[in-house]
């Protein structure tokens, strides 16, 4: 606004200067005069303008300051304020019943007691556990699993790794693996984290097997980026681990000593468990995020997602089954696919996923059918048995990469002495 007026003046003055300079050269003074009188008039506007402007920004000048010295004396009060109330607070404090402490004690020695009663409970379970017949099962658990045969698996180092492609669409080259535990019974049957991961939750045993998971990837980033392959992994990771107080300490520092391994492994959680998740998973993840990590969303129930909230937690892929895209983008029969985005058509969704900077991968693919439609959706990556189901890694295999680290052997030592302590 400002350089507006003063072109609006300048031309005014301008104006009025050439009609001095004319008025004198028409009364007969000659074109000399009409151009000494143009050209006086001009300078006396402009300094007469100038003037002007000083004044206005003296003025300007003054309530400013007049502001400033306001805003402090408001700070000052603010702050006598505060520390007053800092001082009630401090003599509150000394001052305070000692019934409050005697209540807090009491509180610390029921929660001391809660403790005590949990690990009676855990000790029994894990002197008394429930083991199967093997022989009435034909080597096999059940369903639920059995705390012992968990326990032994674990104990024993009987945790096999499967890896399954992800592929470019349509090429299918594979650029990344997803990894996952398989543990095996005493007869050698593998068991599937259907059959084990409700014994592992309850027993506390889910990071402890996150750990290893995350080792055994090191070790096949590790073996791959030998043969000069380029090829991430995507490591599921549970909220027991990122909330806990005893292993999370030991993942970190074992991911701080191997950063160079942050942009091949990519750290995968459920939709459901990344909405549900509490102060301290988030500020967990925050922490692996400063150091390079990348998060992935799988198991998504709807494709109306918060994609702020995806791209601030540093979530960089985004896994969603086949059929849950065809079903709300192809066959939504004229309904709106984003209720929260009404504007956005099937044919705009992989876009929107970019703009966020998220990688769209759909998995669970099976048939031929399912690839053509999620073409058409412009989808860039695929995953499923259509393009290879999870193939075991052997141990040989394992076994020609670096040995365990003090990460592993500390995690195998915690488990160990849980175990049989």
């Amino acid at each position: 606004m400002q350089k507006i007026t003063g072109g609006l003046l300048f031309f005014g003055c301008l104006f009025l200067s050439l009609a001095v300079g004319a008025t004198l050269w028409r009364a007969g003074w000659g074109a000399g005069a009409g151009v000494a009188g143009a050209i006086g008039t001009l300078g006396l506007l402009g300094a007469t303008c100038a003037l002007a402007a000083s004044v206005n920004d003296k003025r300007q000048l003054r309530r400013e300051l007049a502001k400033v010295k306001e805003a402090h004396r408001l700070l000052a009060d603010a702050m006598e304020s505060t520390q007053g109330a800092l001082t009630q607070l401090a003599q509150a404090i000394e001052s305070g019943p000692l019934s409050r402490t005697d209540a807090l004690t009491g509180e610390v020695r029921m929660l001391e007691d809660m403790v005590q009663q949990m690990n009676a409970s855990i000790e029994e379970r894990l002197a008394n556990p429930a083991v199967p017949d093997l022989r009435a099962t034909n080597g096999k658990v059940n369903g639920n699993g059995a705390p012992a045969t968990v326990h032994d698996a674990l104990a024993e180092g009987r945790v096999d790794l499967y890896l399954q492609p992800i592929v470019t669409l349509p090429q299918r080259r594979t650029v990344y693996y997803e990894a996952f535990t398989r543990l095996r019974d005493a007869s050698g049957h593998s068991m599937t984290p259907a059959e084990y991961m409700s014994i592992a939750e309850e027993e506390g045993l889910v990071p402890a097997i996150d750990n290893l998971l995350l080792f055994r990837c090191a070790q096949i980033v590790r073996r791959l980026g030998r043969q000069d392959r380029k090829v991430g992994v995507f490591c599921n990771i549970s909220m027991a681990s990122l909330g806990d107080e005893t292993f999370f300490p030991q993942f970190l520092d074992f991911l701080g000593q191997n950063r160079d391994l942050k942009d091949a492994l990519i750290f995968e959680l459920g939709q459901a468990v990344f909405e549900a998740r509490g102060a301290t998973e988030a500020r967990n993840m925050a922490k692996l995020a400063d150091l390079g990590f990348r998060f992935s969303i799988d198991k998504v129930q709807t494709l109306d997602l918060d994609f702020a909230d995806l791209q601030r937690s540093d979530v960089r892929f985004l896994k969603i089954s086949a059929d849950l895209m065809i079903e709300q983008l192809l066959e939504m029969d004229g309904a709106v696919p984003l209720p929260s985005k009404p504007d956005i058509q099937a044919a705009d969704f992989a876009p929107l996923v970019r703009r966020y900077g998220l990688e769209l991968i759909a998995e669970m693919v099976e048939t031929e059918r399912q690839v053509v439609d999620i073409l058409d959706l412009d989808v860039p990556l695929g995953q499923g048995h259509l393009f290879g189901e999870p193939r075991a890694i052997k141990e040989t295999v394992l076994a020609e990469t670096d040995p365990p680290s003090e990460f592993v052997r500390s995690t195998l030592h915690s488990v160990e002495r849980r175990l049989r302590h």
